[in-house]
């Protein structure tokens, strides 16, 4: 009897060691998040969308019973030297050149909302590819559209060893990660899609294999990649920049994932700057073409390990090739693999 009362103490002092720890996590992401609590404003679109708009252009908002963000997209040019040219269009939203120091240039389109439009690599050549069109999907229902952009599929059917079908980067080699990353779909794609179709499609994302991180460790309610982890990423970056090589027309998602702790809000905030982290890193130390990385959190969506404590691998980030996936607008589509086939214009 003395042995069990003994063994339901030390339980019992292990269930309050585990509370404590949680709530002294929780604090430090309050911490962590409290100066973006305080810059937060709630706001309302043209069609009626409540938004909480954060620093830097982030703007998260509700459809359906889902919760999404967005980010300014322009943003993530202005950081890696040369000057840019932008100018207002109508509707609100702005068109943004780049000028890098090797010549070549980037153009960036985007809606009010900071919703991608349209983004395009010029080469010091003068070759111009065209990254992603996505104009035609859901035109002026401003942050509605990515309700509008849900496709429907049911998960992709394949008989892939899981290990083969998601990658940990940490146990594969290069030539592994670079096979993964430049395969085609895992079955025939019926059609073409917009990019808001692929980010907001989960079933349609997955009929490309991808890279999971598990290399890259974020504290709790971080979203920094310490500078000792950067070496970690160049398999990755050098992977990328072998196909972006090939093809400089290549699109490449970068998602941030969280665990379940903590509100909606905070974790997607948290997945999105989690993702923009890696991509910064991966153009900052290995010269990967920022204008080739599309970055979105989704926060506790989709947990690797079904619970709703903290777990330091739901807190990861994966990458994917989406060139198969995406529509031009050219409107030339290989159902190959190789993705959309650029005009190589003067």
């Amino acid at each position: 009897m003395g042995r069990r009362i003994e063994e339901d103490q030390r339980r019992q002092a292990d269930r309050e060691r585990s509370r404590e720890g949680l709530d002294e996590r929780m604090r430090l992401q309050n911490e962590r998040f409290r100066d973006i609590h305080a810059q937060r404003h709630e706001r309302f679109d043209p069609n009626g969308v409540r938004f909480i708009e954060e620093p830097g252009n982030r703007k998260i908002f509700r459809l359906n019973n889902q919760t999404f963000i967005r980010h300014d997209e322009t943003a993530n040019f202005g950081h890696f030297g040369g000057r840019s040219d932008r100018r207002p269009i109508p509707g609100g939203g702005e068109f943004a050149t780049f000028h890098r120091p090797d010549g070549s240039r980037v153009e960036v389109e985007v809606d009010r909302f900071g919703r991608p439009i349209r983004r395009v690599r010029i080469l010091p050549d003068g070759r111009r590819f065209t990254l992603f069109e996505n104009r035609a999907l859901a035109a002026g229902l401003g942050l509605a559209a990515i309700g509008a952009a849900i496709v429907l599929l049911p998960p992709p059917a394949h008989a892939m060893p899981p290990e083969e079908y998601v990658v940990d980067a940490g146990v594969a080699s290069e030539e592994t990660i670079y096979d993964t990353l430049y395969a085609a779909p895992v079955e025939p794609l019926p059609r073409a899609y917009s990019l808001d179709e692929v980010l907001a499609s989960p079933n349609l994302r997955d009929r490309m294999r991808s890279v999971r991180l598990n290399t890259i460790h974020f504290e709790f309610g971080s979203w920094e990649v310490r500078p000792d982890q950067a070496p970690l990423l160049q398999g990755i970056a050098d992977s990328v920049n072998r196909i972006v090589q090939n093809n400089p027309g290549e699109v490449f998602l970068i998602e941030g994932h969280t665990d379940a702790v903590g509100t909606d809000e905070d974790n997607l905030s948290l997945s999105d700057r989690r993702a923009q982290a890696v991509a910064d890193v991966l153009t900052q130390y290995y010269q990967v073409p920022r204008e080739n990385l599309v970055t979105q959190g989704y926060g506790e969506q989709f947990l690797l390990v079904p619970t709703q404590g903290p777990e330091i691998r739901n807190r990861r980030v994966v990458i994917r090739r989406l060139t198969p996936l995406l529509q031009s607008d050219q409107g030339r589509y290989s159902n190959s693999g190789q993705g959309p086939q650029n005009d190589y214009r003067p």
